[in-house]
């Protein structure tokens, strides 16, 4: 039977539901990198901001084969090991003998700076709104001061991931070769904005919650938090046809499957960490990058964008792969095709997938072929049919 891994940290309420995954002979080294007196968009000033990231490979001698790919909804440094090479599965897009790669966490997934992990005055339901802007700066000064990377081959995100990849692309417009972006969008919109408001008042509607400032976890308010998740996960054919189930689970039922979301999402996610994370997928608009501080590179130069996707959007100088889900429920495959139309550069590609979202992250054998057999032709400059 095939094996294969799943790696978003959402998918593990799916995780019992699927085959068995295989055992990662990657080993990823462990990082930390602390700022100091970190100025959020927001204003607010946290006295010290932590991240943590992972590293596979080494750089090499000239310093120019390192790739970023920045993490999704509560991920861990991980959460890409399905995009690379590994005995069990040669069909890789990323060879950690050849390259760098560097996994960033987001700032609230419990790791890096979070409400969880954050003293007074910052701590829990007072810790500042991190915009995907504040990720993508924290993790470009870690880049060029800690790791002194002066390029990078590529930027390649999944989910949040894939917004943080937009904001590289307009924020730091020559700092890398080209960017991939996986079931993801650079501005979040209506429609996912109210999903996101849902999930956040099952776990506020929880009277433990207490505005954040809880003693124990609210549970209830947890449980409802992943049930509600559960329901935009996957496609609406993905449940018609009952792809939950697997070869070595064929009798599992539906109320095994919501059962599971209820008491098993993300296990041990703190709830004032989890409302961070939506905020910032929530705030996530290309549109609000600020203009260039003065002293900026000229090739990195750019103006306000005053709101305006489409002008942000419209400003990006590197190739573009941009693969939504087909039948993504978060982030609709119409606001990829309403965003390519002004991205100069833009190979769009829909991956042709019943399983919603997590398809961006490989989570059938299908979609793994897919990402992998068209990131490592793009990667390599060659051409893709595009679909603009």
């Amino acid at each position: 039977m095939h094996k294969h891994n799943f790696v978003l940290a959402l998918i593990l309420i799916a995780a019992p539901i699927l085959r068995a995954q295989t055992a990662s002979p990657l080993h990823p080294e462990q990082h930390e990198f602390v700022l100091h007196n970190f100025k959020t968009e927001s204003g607010v000033v946290l006295p010290e901001a932590r991240i943590v990231y992972g590293t596979y490979g080494q750089l090499d001698a000239a310093g120019d084969n390192a790739i970023l790919l920045p993490s999704h909804y509560m991920a861990r440094l991980t959460g890409y090991e399905w995009l690379m090479k590994t005995p069990d599965y040669p069909n890789g897009a990323l060879d950690t003998t050849k390259l760098f790669l560097i996994t960033s966490e987001l700032f609230g997934n419990g790791r890096s700076s979070s409400p969880s992990n954050t003293p007074e005055p910052f701590h829990g339901p007072r810790f500042p709104v991190m915009t995907i802007r504040d990720n993508v700066n924290a993790v470009h000064q870690m880049l060029t001061e800690q790791l002194h990377i002066k390029h990078l081959r590529a930027v390649i995100g999944f989910s949040m991931g894939a917004q943080q990849a937009f904001q590289w692309a307009v924020s730091y417009p020559t700092y890398m070769d080209r960017i991939v972006a996986t079931s993801g969008t650079a501005k979040t919109y209506g429609h996912g904005i109210v999903r996101l408001e849902g999930q956040i008042a099952a776990i506020t509607a929880d009277s433990t919650f207490n505005h954040g400032d809880y003693t124990a976890p609210p549970q209830k308010g947890l449980e409802a938090f992943g049930v509600v998740w559960l329901g935009w996960l996957h496609s609406q054919e993905w449940w018609r046809q009952e792809l939950w189930r697997s070869p070595d689970r064929p009798n599992l039922t539906l109320q095994q499957v919501i059962d599971n979301a209820r008491h098993n999402f993300i296990p041990g996610a703190d709830a004032n960490n989890l409302i961070l994370q939506c905020r910032t997928w929530e705030a996530n608009n290309v549109g609000y990058t600020p203009a260039s501080a003065a002293g900026t590179p000229p090739s990195e130069v750019h103006p306000a964008f005053n709101g305006d996707e489409k002008k942000a959007l419209a400003s990006i100088k590197v190739p573009v792969l941009y693969m939504p889900s087909a039948t993504d429920l978060y982030f609709p495959v119409t606001d990829a095709r309403y965003e390519a139309q002004y991205i100069p550069g833009v190979t769009l590609l829909p991956i042709p997938s019943l399983w919603g979202h997590p398809a961006g992250a490989g989570a059938s054998p299908a979609d793994k072929d897919f990402l992998n057999k068209n990131i490592t032709a793009f990667l390599a400059g060659e051409t893709i049919a595009t679909d603009k």
